[in-house]
């Protein structure tokens, strides 16, 4: 039935965008928000058995929740731990696509700006630099940066992670003084958290690969081996819970001991981390 206008209206001539729900095209679609911490919970419980496969699924399932009920923060949340999931599984294209994804709802919903835009910025950036993109890594970085630097709500955690992980794409760009000077602001920050003895080990470690990449062995050896020391000493902080994220770092940070000669620090992390999977 037309209006009464004397002219026809959208619902005149067209098709619902549903026709199961029959909401007219061009209608204001309410959103359904997806459970977030329900979704970060069960990745959680997957990660900590190693059920990439799961993962996936779980990932999948919620993407498509999140698109169905037009939820764009929940799009987003779900992009940014796809990003995360491909980039341990090394599959590059599903996690650039969904990195730029998570880029394009940042620019078009006015997310950007806000710390969790800068969690994301983080996370694409890794994305980027395990994928060898160090250009495109260090725009997103500095991105990151700008918005954590500039709030007084981030965590000191949060700061350090970046600093981590920017020092890493500098070490790949062989800037390695850049990566020194975010290296120690990590470990400053680190020292004042309770629980973070296993980030300043993998900080300890990054140093590590830092002097050997630029100085070799040979040349950094007493240097290396003293921050060996010092990363295999933060995983017996009595304040660390032997949870599933103490098992990732362990396997993390092992072949790095490996690789160094420190095959007993090296077996002993992988065996913490064994005997904490099975338990799960």
């Amino acid at each position: 039935m037309s209006s009464d206008k004397g002219y026809l209206e959208p619902f005149d001539y067209a098709e619902p965008r549903c026709l199961l729900c029959d909401e007219p095209y061009g209608a204001k679609v309410e959103v359904r928000s997806i459970p977030q911490d329900r979704v970060i919970s069960k990745m959680d419980e997957l990660m900590s058995r190693r059920d990439y496969n799961g993962c996936e699924r779980h990932l999948k399932y919620w993407l498509e929740e999140a698109l169905l009920g037009n939820d764009k923060r929940g799009e987003l949340l779900v992009r940014n731990e796809m990003v995360g999931h491909y980039r341990k599984t090394g599959e590059k294209d599903k996690a650039l696509l969904n990195a730029e994804a998570a880029l394009n709802l940042l620019k078009e919903h006015d997310f950007d700006g806000s710390v969790s835009s800068g969690t994301t910025y983080v996370n694409i950036a890794t994305a980027y630099n395990a994928f060898g993109e160090y250009d495109r890594a260090t725009d997103c970085f500095a991105k990151a940066k700008e918005i954590y630097e500039g709030s007084d709500s981030v965590s000191p955690f949060l700061l350090a992670g970046l600093y981590n992980n920017m020092g890493l794409n500098y070490v790949s760009l062989k800037q390695y003084d850049k990566a020194y000077v975010l290296y120690d602001e990590a470990i400053e920050l680190l020292k004042n958290i309770e629980t973070g003895a296993l980030e300043t080990a993998i900080t300890y470690l990054n140093i590590a690969d830092a002097l050997n990449a630029q100085k070799g062995l040979e040349n950094a050896e007493n240097e290396i081996f003293d921050l060996l020391d010092k990363a295999y000493d933060c995983f017996d902080d009595s304040r660390l819970e032997r949870n599933g994220y103490y098992a990732f770092v362990c396997e993390k940070c092992a072949p790095g001991f490996s690789y160094y000669g420190y095959f007993f620090a090296s077996n002993e992390l992988n065996k913490r981390a064994k005997e904490i999977y099975e338990r799960a």
